[in-house]
């Protein structure tokens, strides 16, 4: 079962600028299915301002984010399948660029932070929660794609 998933990454240059001194906008924009667009950037610490935009997603945010967003949906699907109901998720997720063994800077690790919060009659026991936390990373298709580092605070590694 082959899926595909599109993006259209959209760049020119601005009038008057020269390109080869690197002084160039690197702003562009990223646009999905369905319409939506994304302001997008160089981090700032990567390109300084004006030539990047601190107010845009940058690459490796946008890395980050996928790891946790792809978390966070398995979670949602395992807890509703073990039968607990959970009312609010949100993760505040951390990235870490070091150099690989290549020298070269990477996202060595990714620490994703969930604050979750469970109502009704059956609730999750921290071991439970162990268990979703550790099932929803080896599930997801994009922890499953990189060699990132990915734990979940409070808990062991999952490599």
């Amino acid at each position: 079962m082959a899926h595909e998933y599109r993006a259209t990454v959209r760049w020119a240059r601005q009038e008057g600028e020269a390109f080869t001194d690197q002084r160039y906008s690197r702003v562009h924009v990223w646009a999905f299915d369905g319409g939506v667009e994304v302001p997008a950037s160089s981090a700032p610490s990567s390109v300084p301002l004006p030539f990047s935009r601190p107010d845009a997603v940058d690459p490796e945010e946008a890395f980050v984010a996928a790891l946790s967003s792809c978390h966070m949906l398995f979670f949602l699907h395992l807890a509703a399948r073990r039968g607990f109901i959970v009312d609010r998720y949100e993760d505040h997720a951390v990235g870490v660029m070091a150099k690989n063994e290549r020298g070269k800077l990477h996202v060595a690790r990714v620490t994703l932070d969930p604050r979750i919060d469970f109502s009704g009659a059956r609730r999750p026991t921290p071991d439970d929660i162990a268990e979703l936390h550790h099932r929803s990373h080896e599930e997801c298709y994009i922890a499953n794609s990189v060699r990132t580092e990915v734990t979940v605070a409070g808990l062991s590694p999952h490599a």
